[in-house]
């Protein structure tokens, strides 16, 4: 499945009517939520049923496409089927009851409900929300597709303005260049991460660097008074200023995770519990910063598409095991040097964890072949069969 994704030209009439779409869809889902909490053997079917129902009980609801309004329930059966999912697999932690929404910021359209024009700069919803025709504004050529393989188009506000993703039911295809390089990465906060080659990529630190103005921009929005003109500009600025700060994290992510496996045949990396790492309160905003999980995101999709291997190990002791014995020296978080006293190996830390990393995925994977798909392809933990299994993996410092 493939996302082009447009930015929209429209009227404010006609942006007003798409929050109202998306508040509709927020109305739908929290209320099929209420429904299965209510009553008991509730399923998927029960819930589509029930958009008739609130049609026929609210006028608002009626306007909204009837597809919009299946995709709306469609929404609360994913938060259940997960809940369920987490109760049956009997994950450790919180199983992720499921919640009502305050916050949506999109509407979905299955197959019905718009039509995309001739020139295919263009778009009109054929609902009763009232939305009429939209421009796109972007480089890509969706006419380019057969309508019928256009599953979902979805209408969505972000900070800086609204969007249009048009959800296409086709492969991308990739044609790997063997290079006949194997390499290991070990992520940290000195260095973005750190290969088994000894190369090393600089943090790129986007918050850090922003937090001057993101704290001017705080100070401001604290000083409004509230339910005023100026409050809304000065919330506005700042999520724009968010929001930037999100697209270089995923442009950075996506550019070095694209150059790593297009350059290497077998890519292994430590499976970091990231959501543990992020306790610890001296740690927590560099390693948000560092957005590890969408890098490796990133690296699980690259590797699908050039069909690269790509191996998840447990992340214990690879820096403390000596890359060429195999001793263990122990070593605090502050010593950035690992020095063997068995085989007087001097390395620094982040390079001998990086070579331990790739020597456990190869002595895991003798005569075995894949690659650790990202989420919503195959492998949703993004790890190897033999590690995602386990609960309680050992943790790493960060470092």
């Amino acid at each position: 499945m493939l996302i082009y994704e447009y930015k929209l030209d429209g009227s404010k009439a006609q942006f007003a009517a798409i929050e109202e779409a998306i508040r509709t869809t927020q109305f739908i889902r929290n209320k099929c939520l209420r429904l299965w909490m209510d009553a008991r053997g509730v399923s998927r079917n029960d819930l589509q049923r029930y958009c008739a129902v609130l049609a026929r009980q609210f006028p608002f609801a009626l306007s909204l496409n009837s597809q919009a309004r299946q995709a709306a329930a469609d929404r609360a059966w994913a938060a259940i089927s997960r809940f369920y999912e987490h109760c049956r697999l009997k994950t450790p932690g919180k199983k992720g009851y499921p919640q009502f929404q305050h916050d949506c910021r999109s509407v979905e359209y299955k197959q019905t409900g718009w039509k995309l024009e001739a020139d295919g700069i263009h778009i009109r919803f054929t609902d009763g929300c009232g939305i009429g025709r939209l421009r796109l504004i972007g480089s890509r050529d969706i006419m380019t597709f057969p309508l019928s393989q256009i599953k979902r188009v979805r209408l969505l506000r972000r900070a800086d303005g609204y969007y249009c993703q048009f959800a296409v039911a086709a492969t991308r295809r990739v044609e790997h260049q063997p290079t006949g390089k194997q390499v290991g990465i070990d992520l940290g906060l000195r260095a973005f991460f750190t290969d088994s080659e000894g190369n090393t990529v600089a943090p790129p630190q986007y918050l850090r660097k922003a937090e001057r103005r993101l704290k001017r921009l705080h100070r401001r929005l604290s000083k409004t008074q509230k339910r005023s003109a100026n409050r809304k500009k000065a919330r506005q600025a700042l999520s724009k200023a968010y929001l930037k700060v999100q697209r270089q994290r995923e442009d950075f992510a996506r550019k070095q995770a694209n150059a790593l496996v297009s350059s290497h045949d077998v890519i292994a990396y430590e499976a970091l519990q990231i959501r543990h790492l992020v306790k610890n309160r001296h740690l927590a905003k560099s390693i948000s910063d560092a957005a590890w999980g969408r890098f490796l995101w990133w690296v699980r999709y690259y590797g699908t598409l050039h069909h690269v291997p790509v191996i998840g190990v447990e992340p214990a002791f690879t820096t403390q095991d000596c890359s060429r014995c195999g001793q263990r020296v122990k070593k605090s978080l502050s010593v950035r040097t690992h020095l063997c006293p068995g085989c007087g190996l001097l390395l620094d830390r982040d390079h001998n964890a990086a070579l331990n990393i790739l020597h456990k995925a190869l002595q895991g994977t003798v005569g075995q072949t894949g690659t650790d798909a990202p989420q919503g392809t195959s492998n949703a933990s993004g790890q190897p069969a033999a590690t995602r299994r386990r609960t309680a993996a050992p943790r790493k410092q960060a470092g």
